[in-house]
Parts: structure tokens; sequence; C-alpha cells
């Protein structure tokens, strides 16, 4: 079993869903890290870690490795995220908090030293950029993956683009392959290299050298679809760091993600279902 670190946030979220208002804990960083635990990884998370912990970030606390910048609870990034159903949602307000101080100098050893890192996505891709350069330097690079959203594949797509071509495996859902590739049809992967693309209620494709398989969606009932992407991508990373094919990895990733749409925030993923 490899050691996965993951690069990112923790946010306290404002979510609007199915006619509720909820605050949950949140981020990319964190769903995706707590999704490899609740898949059987070893998990860490680099991120900016807030003292005291907000009772809301305590349990994730408890069941990742997270290390990361000291800073004051205030500080802590905070999204607002309306659901309209259908894979369909706007962020309606962002605060990135101290995310700043997340930089390539102050990694520590033990990010350098996983063999599996994921930059999850940040504020600008230009900074998760700069993460990726700074792991392919050191004397054993790890296994590099890295997730997007729609805001950086429209806003920064050179960018991104640049991204996509260092990365090991890359994640992203379908509205950002379009984004990126002009149509999903259209979205291929070098030689080596693993495409990860969410579907929502289709499931998910994986593409790798000349071949696209695709990975059937279970039965769920979205309460809540934030980060379902980021679980898929946390719980795929697990089962290929287990040894599993990526067929057979995204195939219990679907799962997952599918716990994770029934329960409010990152709920499911916070207490032992294996």
């Amino acid at each position: 079993m490899s050691f996965l670190f993951v690069i990112g946030t923790a946010s306290l979220d404002t979510l609007h869903f199915a006619g509720q208002t909820v605050s949950a804990a949140g981020g990319a960083g964190l769903y995706t890290a707590l999704a490899a635990h609740q898949a059987g990884n070893r998990a860490g998370l680099f991120a900016p870690r807030p003292r005291p912990l907000p009772e809301a970030l305590a349990p994730a606390a408890e069941c990742i490795e997270w290390l990361g910048p000291e800073i004051a609870p205030t500080d802590l990034p905070r999204l607002e995220i309306a659901h309209h159903g259908g894979g369909r949602a706007t962020l309606v307000n962002a605060s990135w908090g101290a995310e700043a101080r997340l930089t390539p100098e102050v990694l520590p050893p033990a990010v350098r030293q996983a063999e599996v890192v994921h930059i999850a996505a940040l504020s600008s891709a230009r900074r998760q950029l700069d993460f990726l350069q700074s792991l392919q330097a050191v004397p054993t690079p790890p296994l590099i993956s890295v997730g997007t959203y729609a805001r950086l594949v429209y806003g920064e797509t050179e960018l991104v683009r640049q991204l996509f071509e260092a990365a090991d495996l890359f994640f992203m859902n379908e509205n950002e392959a379009i984004g990126l590739f002009g149509a999903v049809a259209a979205a291929s992967a070098r030689p080596g290299q693993r495409l990860f693309v969410t579907r929502g209620q289709r499931g998910a494709l994986i593409i790798e050298d000349e071949s696209v398989i695709e990975i059937p969606a279970g039965p769920a009932v979205e309460l809540d679809p934030t980060g379902a992407g980021d679980t898929f991508c946390g719980a795929t990373l697990a089962g290929l760091a287990h040894g599993l094919s990526p067929v057979e990895a995204a195939r219990r990733a679907v799962k997952l993600a599918a716990r994770t749409i029934a329960a409010p925030g990152p709920a499911a993923l916070l207490y032992d279902q294996r």
C-alpha cells in the first residue's frame, strides 16, 4: 500500500441543495484525502490547518495525517455552493483564506517522499503547476495526479493544458473535458498516462493509450453532490495504490461516490463502512 498525500485545502462550506442550506466541512483536498482513507489507504493532506480546529473539521483530522501551516480558524477558505440537480452547480461565493500560504517552499518532507501525490484543484492553475514542477524535481519523483475544476479550465486553459500534459494521472468531469478538448469524445491521454472523466449518473470514463473504458454508475440517491468527483478521485487513487486495475479501482470509487452524495457534506467519509 502506497502512502498517498493530497495537496489542497480544507474549507468550511455553505451548501444549498434540495431546498436545504447546510454548513459542512469541505474542500477538494479534504474530500480526496478522506475518500482515500475510507477506501483503505493511508492518506495525508497538506493544507492550512486551523488552531483550534473547528468542530466540523475535527473528525476529519482523526482520519488523515494533516500537515500544513498553522492558521486561525477565521483564515480558513470558505465556499458557498448552490446545486441545481443533474450535476449542475454554481459557486456563489468563494473566499480562499490562507490557501496562498501553501507553496512548494514549505512542502514537508513527508509529501516529497510519498509514493503518490495528488494536487487537488486550487484557486489558480499556476499554483498547481508550481507544485507539480517542484515534485518532478525531487530525486525520485512520486506518481503525480492532478485534479481541476471548470473555472480553471475555462479561465486558465493553457496552464491547465500544461498540467494535463505533465501529470501521470488526471481527473476531470465532462464539462471540464469539453473546455479542455472541445468535446468529451476528443479527450485523449499520452502513452503511459491515464485520464479519468466523471459523468455523474452515467459513471466515468477511463482513457489511456488508444482505449476508452466506460465505468457505469450504480443506483444512487442524490442529496448533496458536493465532492462527488473528488471522492471518486481519492478512492480511485487508493485502489490503484492497493494494486487494483484501473477498472476495478474506478468501479469501487463510483460506489463510494454514490454513498457520499446520499449524505450532506463529507459525512459518509467520516465513519468506517468498509
